[in-house]
C-alpha cells in the first residue's frame, strides 16, 4: 500500500480533503501538524516534520498546506533530498513531477478548494516517473543538494 504524508498548519478545507481522498485512493495516510493535533501547529514544524518524512523513505511522498503554502515549501527544501513543488493548479502538479521529480507537494489553503485539491492531486499521481530526457538535470540538482548540505 503507497503512502502519503499530509501536514497543514491549520484545518483547511483542501488539507482535509487531501487526507480523505487518498485514504480512498487506498493510500496509507500519516497525519502532520494540525492534521494530527486538530489545533493550529507553526507551519516551520509542519514542513520539518513531512519532509524528515520523505528524506528518510518513510512515505512516497508528501503534501504540505500552509496559508499560501511558500512556507512550507520553502522549509521543506531545506531538508536534503526534498524536492517540493508549489502547485495550486494540476498542470503544474504534473509538470513538477514530470519534469523536476518532485516528491512533497505544496498546497496553499487559501487558494485551493476541496474540488481543486482532489483534481491537484489526480495530476501528481498521473505522473509514474519523471520525463527521461530531464534525467541529467534531475541528476544535477541531486548532485547539487549533495554538493551543498551541511556537515
Amino acid at each position: 500500500m503507497p503512502r502519503v504524508i499530509i501536514g497543514s498548519d491549520d484545518l483547511y478545507a483542501c488539507a482535509r480533503e487531501a487526507v480523505e481522498y487518498l485514504k480512498k485512493k487506498g493510500f496509507e495516510v500519516l497525519l502532520a501538524g494540525s492534521l494530527k493535533t486538530g489545533k493550529p501547529e507553526p507551519w516551520p514544524d509542519v514542513g520539518v516534520e513531512v519532509a524528515m518524512a520523505v528524506s528518510r523513505g518513510e512515505v512516497d511522498f508528501g503534501i504540505l498546506i500552509c496559508y499560501t503554502g511558500t512556507g512550507v515549501s520553502i522549509v521543506a527544501n531545506k531538508i536534503p533530498g526534498v524536492r517540493a513543488a508549489l502547485c495550486n493548479d494540476p498542470e503544474t502538479a504534473k509538470g513538477a513531477r514530470l519534469w523536476n521529480d518532485a516528491n512533497v507537494l505544496a498546497l496553499s489553503g487559501r487558494l485551493v478548494t476541496d474540488i481543486l485539491a482532489r483534481e491537484i492531486i489526480d495530476a501528481w499521481l498521473s505522473i509514474k516517473e519523471p520525463d527521461p530526457s530531464e534525467k541529467l538535470n534531475i541528476e544535477k540538482l541531486k548532485n547539487i543538494d549533495e554538493a551543498y548540505r551541511r556537515k
